[in-house]
């Protein structure tokens, strides 16, 4: 029989599954369901952009009831499905959360009944949303997306001291769309039902409640990063933080601290999975379920050193001390899922803008053979001529949107272009990173662009390390693979974590970078001095 380990992942705009089998370390099977694309899901009244209609600027709220909705319609797929491929569900030993990061629910006190009703046989009801809708202090989530917290954010920043104590303390600056903003701000519009509020679970810790019929499990320390409201160095939920947010709520500073999970490690089993799932899924009772975690920290689980992903917006995840803070609050330091330190950034204007460039050459979306013939003829510093575009307003750096700036040429043919604007995106994220990012070591990759041998070159050299191009990982195979991880030290069985969770993602062959190139950019008048000098004058 086989040992399976399954990873969920509740994002924004879907709820995706991924089992691997624990000893061959292989992926068999993966699905994903839209909530547009399932009518069970969109009836809970999300429009095109996944989002309840707002009632200002950068609100951004998703139904509650959703998210365990999308439990039963994945599960659903999975009991029809599995038997073609010859699985059951009756094998996944252990089950891992990832879920949307800053994303939060409020849980009123009939929770906890509600919730342990999913242990009792025969289940209660026909839904998870049926069953456990009840309990919600409010119907909504705040999610990442949010963007009207300025004014809580400001306030929470001012009452700890300013910026660089918020970070010291915090390891971020004040993120609007971290959770500890969005709290303050349900609280002052909706009173009473924050005064009715007796717990305030993030989404990643909200499934796994879900999943075992247990209200008090803890947030890990990871997802607890996103929320400006631990204590980063000791990992314990901040007194003066909650002053901060809550002083002038109803129930004060304490009566925030009670209505937060307890913290614990990211290894940490909640518990075995619920009856209701037994009954109506076929899985076995004594499958476990881990704590969850972040997206972000459960991707994280999948590499053992530093992670840069070239997608739609660029990432990258830089291990860490743990004792060393980004002062100029362009990124924020968390935990992955396996309580290893790493600082998180993320630069909004990636490859969209590289799509961008090519369009003004003619080159549809998909059209990648003539521009990477371009840059094979375009030398690493593309003759000192620079491409700078930021078509929206970015945070790493924080800076303001600004037209397409030309310097070194007027006019550019595709290759003077499409050089300029990929050497300038990558240069401005390892100009932001570097004083996280020690000498030597490996820098993995993933995205899209892994595949570009001249994009890789360019990328080794800059960054002056070896890298290591991935496949397509994600959260869901990030929270399988911890969440094996977690179910093997349980047992007891001997494994070193990372190098456990790494196993389970494809790896290309490396790139070293080219003394020639490393040289075009890092020497005396090369194209990073020059990059640095026109950054700083176009931002300005």
């Amino acid at each position: 029989m086989a040992r399976l380990a399954l990873g969920i992942d509740s994002s924004t705009q879907s709820i995706t599954a991924v089992a691997v089998e624990i000893d061959s370390r292989q992926k068999v099977f993966e699905k994903s369901i839209d909530y547009l694309a399932d009518q069970s899901l969109k009836r809970f009244g999300i429009g095109p952009d996944y989002l309840l209609p707002p009632a200002g600027p950068g609100e951004a709220k998703q139904p509650a009831e959703m998210f365990f909705a999308s439990l039963d319609a994945l599960f659903g797929a999975l009991a029809a499905e599995f038997p073609g491929l010859g699985l059951a569900c009756g094998e996944i030993v252990a089950i891992n959360v990832s879920g949307q990061q800053h994303g939060h629910v409020l849980l009123e006190a009939r929770a906890g009944e509600l919730f342990a009703s999913l242990r009792q046989s025969p289940v209660p009801g026909p839904s998870l949303a049926g069953i456990l809708g009840e309990g919600l202090a409010l119907p909504f989530a705040r999610i990442w997306r949010t963007s009207n917290t300025a004014a809580e954010a400001e306030s929470v920043r001012r009452a700890v001291g300013g910026k660089e104590a918020l970070i010291r303390l915090t390891g971020s600056d004040a993120p609007l769309r971290f959770s500890a903003f969005g709290i303050r701000r349900t609280a002052l519009e909706h009173p009473e039902q924050y005064a009715k509020t007796v717990l305030i679970h993030q989404i990643s810790s909200l499934i796994p409640a879900a999943l075992t019929g247990r209200l008090d499990i803890p947030l890990d320390w990871g997802n607890a990063c996103g929320t400006s409201l631990m204590d980063y160095r000791v990992r314990r939920w901040s007194p003066e933080l909650a002053e901060a947010v809550a002083g002038d709520l109803p129930g004060g500073a304490e009566g925030l601290l009670e209505k937060l999970p307890p913290l614990a490690s990211g290894r940490v089993i909640a518990g075995k999975i619920a009856r209701y799932f037994v009954e109506r899924y076929g899985f076995s009772p004594e499958c476990l379920v881990g704590i969850g975690s972040g997206d972000n920290p459960q991707t994280k689980a999948l590499t053992e050193g530093s992670l840069f992903s070239l997608g739609t917006s660029f990432v990258i995840m830089v291990e860490t001390d743990g004792a060393t803070f980004d002062l100029s609050g362009s990124t924020n330091a968390m935990y992955d899922s396996l309580d290893r330190p790493f600082t998180f950034g993320c630069r909004t204007n990636g490859a969209l803008r590289w799509d961008e460039v090519r369009a003004w050459h003619g080159l549809a979306k998909g059209d990648y053979t003539p521009a990477e013939l371009a840059l094979e003829e375009t030398p690493p510093g593309n003759y000192g001529r620079l491409l700078l575009w930021q078509s929206e307003a970015e945070s790493f750096p924080v800076s303001k949107a600004f037209a397409p700036v030309r310097i070194g040429y007027d006019s550019g043919d595709l290759a003077a272009d499409y050089a300029g604007i990929i050497e300038s995106t990558l240069a401005a994220v390892y100009i932001n990173a570097r004083h996280h990012l020690g000498p030597g070591g490996l820098l993995y990759v993933s995205g899209g662009a892994s595949k570009s041998p001249e994009i890789m070159r360019r990328t080794a050299a800059i960054f002056n390390r070896t890298l290591i191009p991935v496949e397509a990982g994600g959260a869901a195979l990030g929270a399988a693979a911890s969440g094996a991880a977690a179910w093997l030290l349980a047992r007891g069985e001997k494994i070193i974590p990372g190098k456990f969770c790494a196993s389970f993602l494809g790896r290309k062959r490396p790139v070293v970078p080219r003394p020639e190139d490393v040289e075009a950019y890092h020497g005396a008048g090369g194209y990073l001095e020059k990059f640095r000098e026109a950054e700083e004058r176009v931002i300005a």
